[in-house]
């Protein structure tokens, strides 16, 4: 299918722009950009309108993890979410992803509680990773204080958020801790370079995410580690057991394939899983409604899955 033209205009003006590249400059220079491109630009009428929003910080494995807890408008009880941004390990932080977070407060009638974990490349993994496991315990702990209960807690995330919360959520099976469903947003679930994925060739260049940036991102997580190990390349976990999952992927995004080979994976380990490719849209779809219907429609079925998951 064509590119949305919505998007086709998007990807048309930031190549006429001349901007360079995420993986041509610093970290600092890349977080930066991403949060002129998100938060500065962002139009406040555009967000989903919740009950209310505090700031909270909680006890983490090098110190204090912050969060963002986000509750509904609606009468509790409440499922309750831990939600892990993207940005490649090293972008994105509360401020970048307040939308996904509102979005998923409303449409999925929870309370959210977003994780602003530590970025490499001054905190490589597994630093991310274990804020967001040490967040998910703390949800767990504290879910009556939250509103909720532990029948109804899920993890959500897009992207490096996706991995972020796969990798929990094998992480809840091996403690033992409560985990009803996750939702995977365009994750990218393996480092390993393989043919296997061949969506990492074909839109290499032009769509938002290129290889480059993949490239660049994985080195700053990484810092020489494995690509094998199976808390970063969650592909090659052992998936037996973990929570149900939707899967949500994007005909024109480099992470696609390693993303349905996860909900293949998934299935195949006997774990319930809600797939969906998303013809003519791009990655970051899941925050482009605001822009595109087809983004919006897009989100708003993912979100619907997983409330359908909790209700279950």
């Amino acid at each position: 299918m064509p590119l949305d033209p919505v998007i086709a205009s998007v990807l048309d003006m930031m190549a006429a722009s001349g901007a360079p590249g995420i993986a041509s400059g610093t970290p600092e220079q890349a977080r930066a950009g991403f949060r002129a491109m998100t938060v500065d630009l962002r139009d406040p009428a555009t967000l989903a309108q919740v009950g209310d929003v505090s700031a909270r910080a909680i006890t983490g494995p090098a110190g204090e993890v912050p969060v963002r807890v986000y509750r509904p408008r609606t009468d509790g009880p409440h499922p309750t979410i831990a939600f892990f941004h993207g940005g490649g390990y090293v972008i994105g932080d509360l401020d970048t992803h307040d939308d996904h977070a509102r979005l998923l407060c409303r449409d999925v009638d929870a309370v959210v509680v977003s994780v602003d974990y530590r970025l490499a490349p001054e905190a490589p993994f597994p630093a991310g990773l274990e804020d967001c496991v040490a967040a998910y315990r703390w949800v767990v702990q504290h879910v009556a204080d939250l509103g909720g209960d532990v029948t109804r807690l899920a993890v959500a995330g897009d992207s490096a958020g996706g991995n972020l919360s796969a990798a929990t959520a094998v992480a809840a099976r091996d403690a033992g801790l409560p985990l009803a469903a996750q939702l995977l947003i365009y994750p990218g679930v393996d480092f390993v370079d393989s043919d296997d994925h061949p969506s990492r060739t074909e839109n290499a260049e032009g769509y938002f995410l290129t290889a480059a940036d993949m490239a660049w991102f994985g080195q700053h997580y990484l810092q020489g580690g494995s690509q094998e190990d199976p808390r970063a390349s969650v592909l090659r976990a052992d998936l037996t057991g973990v929570a149900p999952a939707v899967v949500g992927t994007a005909e024109y995004d480099p992470l696609r394939d390693e993303g349905e080979a996860y909900a293949a994976a998934l299935d195949k380990a006997g774990v319930h899983v809600v797939q969906h490719r998303y013809p003519g849209l791009i990655h970051g779809f899941f925050g482009l409604g605001p822009i595109s219907p087809a983004c919006a429609e897009a989100a708003a079925e993912l979100c619907a899955d997983l409330k359908a998951l909790l209700e279950a």
